[in-house]
């Protein structure tokens, strides 16, 4: 037959043909269709409960569970259903579940699937993101959470990689490098997933010279769709976009060469309703307003709340909590979405607890600011003007002249990244709140020579002590806030500063875990604590609940991690330590028959350093090099809290060959360690003799001489 021939009968049986093509084809693309329609459905703040697929289980990051089984008169019979034993690692994170099966990140975006009903571990996927990190392994939080969407889980990387897994084999689908290799920005945030897009930003304002910006990919195929920039850049480059000019007016002196700052390092919610992609924008870099902008001018998008249109990334709207931002206080943390009964009249609001110590409520159709008012001690500004919807500052707050500025609260937050969660039957949010102070000044520091130090953990252009003594410093609440009329309902303090995140449910229940080691829930409108379950090591990750052929469970995550170790004996007091505590998946149901083994927990022994001679000059010379590089992992006063090893306690200092193996050479990369291979040798001889001098002091149970060092980079 030749080709004429064989087009003809082709020809004959196109139309048979192409009714079967057809349906084939529309069944393909309804499938396809329906799938991400089903996915959809699940993120919708109205959703039913039976999953959590995302890091606040829906895209108003609501935190909140419709679900009721296990309630305030259930409650007493929620017992532990299975536990699954981490290596040692970053736990603070957030899960999600979907259709029986439960998904975790931890340590390094380690992820894992599990049984939801036996606790079986289904596959493991491993990025081996600290041996590609590289310098940026040196900010080291590890992994926040993951998403789920159309049967793939989303996750990012501390070198900047965003990947999608298949959710049933735990195959990489794709992966893609969000950041430049050789910078200093990284991912520890969870991704979050709207309308088939992923959306993703990164840390690293705090070390380097870099320019924030949120980047969206197609969820399926991880093509980039588009960038927001955060900040403005140079001027003579021209801008991205006219929100660029317009905030490149509010910077003053030559601040692109600061790089600005503004990373979106956590918080993003999606408004279904009005199809925008919210973000939380970070501080300024560096921290401080003279040096980064020659002390003029707001810094937009600086520690602002910046509306998006969803599909095109384009600028809506701002809110910026604090502006001309010179303490840290960003506005990173979560954002509620929802619908609140002011004075008689529905209103569609985003709510956030930022760092600076005040609660907003603001308008998301407008930007406009509703009502301000402050949840824990702050001195820094006296209101916030309803108005203007600025602050009112107080004086003396910007360290003018050198003076020593003592800020309540201070870097660390009134509210940090630990989500607080909302209910919308009553419009009470639950908030983990945070009281330290920190104290601010720039003396000695010159505005027209200041450079950055290569390879700081943090390098703020500005000395920083957190105050850990002042009265009510290193305590924490679960503070219930009505969300209407900005008031208080109740508060529950707890027992450690570093607290847990929150999560309610219609159960009419709140669950927190406290870095005391235990998980607990507390009546949703009195705050009575109902149920408390021992868990064997800090419990500080948010808990999610949900449903599966009719039973309800609740997980979580146990083990110290995240920046806790910068506040020294404010987290150590508990006695974790790093390589005995117990790091686990806890997942609960009513009537649950699993136990844990017994705890282990041993106190920290001072070790023998016969040769040591103290030379204190050269201790404190190590000391600098500590507070810039080792003390936001190792601990402010040599003080971890388990969140990495205590080297108060350990040989390793006192052998200069390991040592050097270690922190030059890079042995313990792949257990999260960063290499430091730019330190000089008097550098390295100068920090071994500061930890043998910790060593030694804490042998003789005396204070440290450099109590705090590494809180004033």
């Amino acid at each position: 037959m030749g080709f004429r021939e064989k087009i003809m009968g082709l020809r004959r049986s196109t139309h048979q043909w192409g009714l079967v093509a057809s349906a084939v084809l529309l069944a393909g693309t309804f499938t396809a269709y329906a799938a991400v329609s089903h996915s959809g459905m699940l993120l919708m703040d109205t959703s039913s409960g039976d999953n959590w697929p995302a890091f606040g289980r829906t895209y108003g990051e609501q935190h909140f569970s419709p679900l009721t089984q296990i309630n305030d008169e259930t409650i007493g019979r929620l017992k532990l259903a299975w536990y699954y034993d981490l290596p040692t690692g970053q736990p603070v994170s957030g899960p999600v579940s979907v259709d029986g099966v439960l998904y975790t990140a931890t340590g390094y975006s380690i992820v894992r699937a599990f049984n939801v009903q036996t606790g079986k571990l289904l596959w493991e996927f491993d990025p081996k993101a600290p041996e590609a990190a590289g310098a940026k392994l040196r900010q080291g939080w590890g992994s926040r959470g993951l998403a789920y969407w159309n049967h793939k889980i989303y996750v990012g990387t501390q070198d900047g990689r965003l990947i999608a897994i298949h959710a049933k084999t735990g195959k990489q689908l794709w992966s893609v490098l969000t950041v430049d290799k050789d910078d200093v920005r990284f991912i520890s945030s969870a991704p979050r997933v709207f309308d088939g897009k992923v959306i993703i930003g990164h840390g690293g304002a705090d070390v380097g010279s870099i320019r924030g910006y949120v980047t969206t990919y197609d969820a399926e195929t991880g093509k980039q769709l588009w960038r927001f920039w955060t900040v403005p850049g140079n001027p003579a480059d021209g801008f991205e976009n006219k929100a660029m000019e317009m905030a490149a007016k509010t910077w003053a002196g030559e601040w692109w060469k600061y790089g600005g700052g503004g990373t979106v390092w956590n918080a993003f919610s999606y408004d279904a309703e009005l199809d925008q992609i919210l973000i939380g924008v970070g501080n300024g870099a560096p921290w401080n307003h003279k040096i980064r902008s020659a002390g003029q001018g707001d810094n937009l998008f600086l520690t602002s709340i910046v509306a998006l249109d969803a599909k095109t990334g384009e600028y809506r709207w701002h809110y910026q909590t604090t502006p001309g931002e010179s303490w840290d206080y960003n506005a990173s943390m979560d954002m509620q979405i929802a619908t609140l009964n002011i004075n008689g009249q529905p209103r569609k609001v985003v709510m956030q607890a930022p760092k600076n110590g005040f609660f907003y409520v603001i308008d998301r159709t407008t930007g406009k600011l509703i009502s301000a008012e402050p949840i824990v001690k702050v001195n820094w500004a006296s209101k916030i003007d309803l108005t203007t919807g600025r602050p009112v500052e107080n004086p003396g707050i910007r360290y003018e002249n050198g003076d020593r500025a003592l800020m309540w609260p201070g870097p660390n937050g009134g509210h940090n990244w630990l989500p607080m969660s909302f209910d919308p039957r009553t419009s009470i949010v639950y908030i983990p709140t945070l009281e330290m102070p920190g104290a601010y000044d720039d003396r000695g520091i010159d505005a027209k020579t200041w450079v950055r130090t290569p390879g700081s953990a943090v390098d703020a252009a500005v000395n920083i002590n957190l105050n850990a003594d002042e009265p009510g410093a290193g305590e924490g609440a679960l503070l219930a806030w009505d969300a209407v009329h900005q008031k208080q309902v109740w508060r529950v303090p707890n027992p450690g500063f570093w607290n847990g995140g929150a999560m309610a449910t219609a159960g009419n229940l709140v669950f927190q875990g406290y870095a005391d080691g235990t998980f607990n829930a507390f009546a949703s409108a009195t705050g009575k604590k109902l149920w408390s379950f021992d868990a064997g090591a800090a419990v500080i990750a948010p808990p999610i609940t949900y449903q599966y052929k009719g039973r309800q469970y609740v997980t979580v995550l146990s083990g110290f991690g995240s920046s806790g170790a910068l506040f020294g004996e404010k987290v150590a007091r508990f006695g974790w330590q790093y390589r005995e505590q117990a790091r686990r998946v806890l997942t609960f149901v009513l009537d649950g028959k699993a136990s844990l083994p017994p705890m282990v927990k041993t106190a920290l022994v001072p070790i023998e350093d016969a040769g040591f001679v103290r030379n204190d000059e050269l201790a404190g010379k190590g000391a600098e090099v500590y507070g810039r590089r080792c003390m936001v992992c190792h601990g402010a006063d040599v003080m971890s809290g388990g969140i990495a090893p205590d080297l108060r306690v350990s040989l390793v200092p006192q052998d200069a060959e390991a040592f050097n193996a270690i922190v030059r050479g890079g042995a313990l990369v792949p257990n999260g360690m960063p290499r430091f291979q730019e330190l000089t040798d008097e550098q390295m001889a100068g920090v071994r003799h500061f930890l043998r001098t910790a060593a030694r002091d804490f042998a003789e149970g005396k204070a440290n001489k450099w109590k705090g060092v590494g809180a004033a980079p």
